[in-house]
């Protein structure tokens, strides 16, 4: 793996790491708290910090996943070059394109 990728690999992963507690911590508290589905979305819609986080969520998902792939593809096929990279590159924007649109839909709701 490339410098590059094994940097971007560790830093997504540290953002992740946040994310995924946040987004946790926030599914304990609505459940808790007894909210119903449209009372999260009440909360969520038009709120920008929520767009924002998502964002950051799926943006760092989209990357981190697609090189964690091509690492488990290239050790467990003879799949190599400038192919898989482009596949995986196609798999990053595809995730980056339905993870916002999500989030932007969840914003506008």
């Amino acid at each position: 793996m490339s410098a590059a990728l094994f940097i971007a690999q560790r830093a997504t992963a540290a953002i992740l790491a946040f994310a995924v507690a946040g987004h946790l911590a926030t599914i304990v508290y609505a459940v808790r708290g007894g909210l119903t589905a449209a009372e999260v979305l009440a909360r969520t819609r038009h709120n920008g910090w929520f767009l924002a986080f998502y964002a950051l969520f799926v943006i760092a998902a989209a990357i981190h996943a697609p090189i964690g792939l091509r690492n488990v593809v290239r050790e467990w096929s003879s799949w190599r070059g400038r192919s898989l990279d482009y596949a995986l590159a196609a798999f990053c924007a595809l995730l980056v394109v339905m993870g916002l649109a999500a989030a932007l839909a969840l914003y506008a709701a």
